[in-house]
């Protein structure tokens, strides 16, 4: 009984709202970033945005290892990909203003994708070679101003809530400006809402801030996946598969 009134509250009350609330972020989003405002208010307005969604759902949200990030720092943050709850849960709860690193075929969200791309979030293009270096080439404008990344280096979220292999282009580009990686675990976001479904469960998510990973200034190919090895396993460590 308690699920099928949450399942109406959900689709009648809560999905209007936020669907309208999106629209309303993502407008924001827009007119500040053209304004010259994508570094402040075109992070605010969807941490705010963020928050909501899981205030309305009934999500809970715990941040644990807070203390070991500096406000003032820039990090090339690397999270495991749970399901669509970890975008809330990192731009509503991390505390740490950021850019994403995303899939370019996002843009075509309407209102959502365009709010991306002028708010300079970066944009993996991957269709061919010269794209990929122009994605890099961007992404090292972004960090060169003293901006955070937020990365999900499985690049897709998981079908069956255990962790994927990563991607390297993250490390590539934390080596590149010598940037500390944080690892991020998010738990629970699987059982809220995974790929499969557009219905969510009222639950706990668990954000955990792992302590930097600094760097050693190397470039090889065996320190690219000793840290590779390294940050998957401090994620996995926090998390209930």
């Amino acid at each position: 009984m308690k699920t099928m009134l949450f399942r109406i509250y959900q689709w009648v009350i809560a999905y209007p709202i936020l669907a309208v609330l999106t629209i309303i972020t993502a407008v924001l989003t827009i007119f500040v970033s053209t304004l010259g405002m994508s570094r402040s208010l075109g992070y605010y307005i969807p941490h705010i945005w963020a928050r909501l969604w899981c205030v309305l759902l009934f999500v809970r949200v715990e941040v644990r290892g807070r203390e070991n990030i500096d406000p003032g720092t820039s990090y090339v943050f690397i999270a495991n990909h749970q399901g669509a709850f970890d975008i809330f849960v990192i731009f509503g709860y991390l505390n740490h203003n950021f850019k994403w690193m995303m899939k370019k075929s996002l843009e075509k969200i309407p209102f959502v994708g365009f709010a991306c791309r002028v708010s300079r979030h970066i944009m993996v293009d991957r269709s061919s070679a010269s794209a990929i270096n122009q994605t890099m080439v961007n992404a090292k404008k972004i960090l060169r101003d003293g901006m955070s990344l937020v990365v999900f280096p499985e690049g897709s979220r998981t079908p069956d809530g255990k962790m994927k292999p990563f991607k390297r282009g993250a490390f590539m580009l934390a080596t590149e400006f010598g940037l500390p990686i944080v690892p991020l675990s998010i738990d629970g976001s699987f059982r809220v809402m995974n790929k499969t479904t557009l219905n969510t469960a009222p639950g706990k998510i668990v954000l955990t801030i792992h302590r930097p990973m600094q760097q050693t200034g190397e470039r090889t190919k065996e320190v690219m996946e000793s840290m590779m090895a390294e940050s998957f396993a401090i994620i996995k460590s926090e998390l209930d598969e």
